[in-house]
């Protein structure tokens, strides 16, 4: 009866955390590119005129937002907008045969989603990419231990999230 409790409490827990594993990447991929562009939230433009958290540009804005392009020193409406480029960028790496990892998808951010399923972004992007996948693994890492300190000794053994 006990080990049949054990495999179940294992199972829900496994689950679980499968189905966060996508948002949690998704997240750690976000933060890492808002560390990277703007990690000070500077309200001022950038060289191109971007703006916020994810120095976004007013064409990419437009794509996913109606509001004025100003609302993206908006901390709320810039993550909108992220989680909504983020999705779109995935979406059009799966439909060119690119699994949309952290690294592509960070990647597309920097140098456009033609660059990436042409196989011709610039060095400097590549680089920003593999910059965003350590910073997401650490931000990963540290929300693990954060997670498991937290847990008692009984649902660190069975893994419950």
């Amino acid at each position: 009866m006990i080990r049949q409790t054990i495999r179940l409490l294992v199972a829900v827990a496994l689950v679980s955390i499968a189905s966060r594993l996508g948002a949690a990447e998704q997240w750690e991929t976000l933060q890492a590119i808002h560390l990277i562009e703007n990690p000070h939230n500077s309200s001022q433009p950038g060289a191109h005129g971007e703006l916020g958290a994810y120095q976004f540009r007013q064409s990419t804005w437009r794509m996913h937002s109606r509001r004025p392009f100003r609302n993206a020193l908006v901390r709320a409406h810039a993550d909108a907008v992220a989680v909504a480029h983020y999705d779109w960028l995935s979406w059009q790496l799966r439909r060119n045969g690119i699994a949309p990892t952290s690294y592509n998808i960070a990647l597309a951010w920097n140098a456009g989603i033609g660059a990436v399923v042409s196989g011709h972004a610039p060095r400097a992007s590549r680089e920003y990419a593999q910059r965003v996948v350590n910073i997401a693994r650490d931000l990963e890492r540290a929300t693990v231990a954060a997670s498991i300190s937290s847990r008692t000794p009984m649902e660190r053994i069975v893994l419950i999230p």
